[in-house]
């Protein structure tokens, strides 16, 4: 299995543990936090993409991918100082974030959110490229 589900974020794309190799990828997967109450990600749109993205990251020849838990729903959606909107740029969940060495830095090179990871297609091309 392709998953790392519960992957703490550094402080910036800098401390990524990234290969040094320059084709090397690094996939974060941002999503909503469970809810005690109902033992689910409290966001709908999580909900209806982990399926998809679970059985596309655990097929053998998918690269991991980290699943980031942005908090509950009051600390994502009624702080505006939540770290991963203010360090990392997330506003919308589900998103699915790849950074690749560009330059001699880390930085964000694709981006997909919400309701377009539920498109394999476009998950698959996000991975492949």
């Amino acid at each position: 299995m392709s998953i790392d589900d519960d992957f703490e974020v550094p402080n910036s794309a800098q401390d990524l543990p990234l290969a040094t190799e320059p084709d090397a990828k690094f996939f974060i997967l941002y999503i909503a936090s469970t809810d005690p109450a109902t033992q689910q990600p409290w966001c709908s749109d999580v909900r209806a993409a982990l399926p998809i993205l679970n059985q596309i990251f655990s097929a053998p020849s998918s690269p991991e991918v980290h699943y980031a838990y942005v908090g509950s729903k009051v600390e994502f959606k009624e702080n505006p100082s939540n770290r991963f909107r203010t360090d990392w740029n997330i506003n919308n969940i589900p998103a699915l974030v790849r950074y690749q060495w560009v330059g001699g830095k880390v930085e964000e090179v694709g981006r997909l959110k919400e309701d377009e990871l539920l498109d394999e297609k476009r998950v698959q091309d996000l991975i492949a490229s």
